[in-house]
């Protein structure tokens, strides 16, 4: 009797352990006055997902994005949470990006690969 609660709790952990872990690769980290990490999330992803081959960070007015490999072409654009873009750029990667946000509030940024691949984040800038 103990050996099956046993081998259904371990069944148990063997499915949630896998699930909780991908699901972690999305955890959205809060951007406290300004400065913090950006999570990458898909937008439209025909090929090989690339969300984690991309680091963006805020630090007050400075967005800073580097490429952790190299995914070709990729342009980025910063735009407010109504679209109006404030910034866009294109860059050949593994290179690295930084740009100045001159405004507080809500923005997202975009990134495209040269297949088409979208991946964004959101971020606040604060004073």
């Amino acid at each position: 009797m103990q050996q099956t609660k046993l081998k259904t709790i371990l069944l148990l952990l063997a499915i949630i352990l896998p699930t909780a872990w991908c699901g972690a690769n999305n955890t959205v980290f809060n951007v406290i006055d300004g400065i913090g990490p950006i999570t990458i999330k898909e937008a439209g992803v025909q090929g090989v997902p690339r969300g984690s081959s991309i680091q963006a960070s805020i630090n007050g007015h400075y967005l800073t994005v580097s490429f952790t490999e190299n995914l070709g072409q990729v342009a980025i654009e910063v735009s407010t949470v109504s679209g109006y873009s404030v910034h866009f750029t294109s860059t050949p990667t593994p290179n690295g990006v930084q740009c100045y946000i001159p405004n507080t509030g809500d923005y997202i940024v975009t990134f495209t690969l040269t297949n088409g691949d979208e991946y964004y984040g959101e971020f606040t800038v604060t004073d």
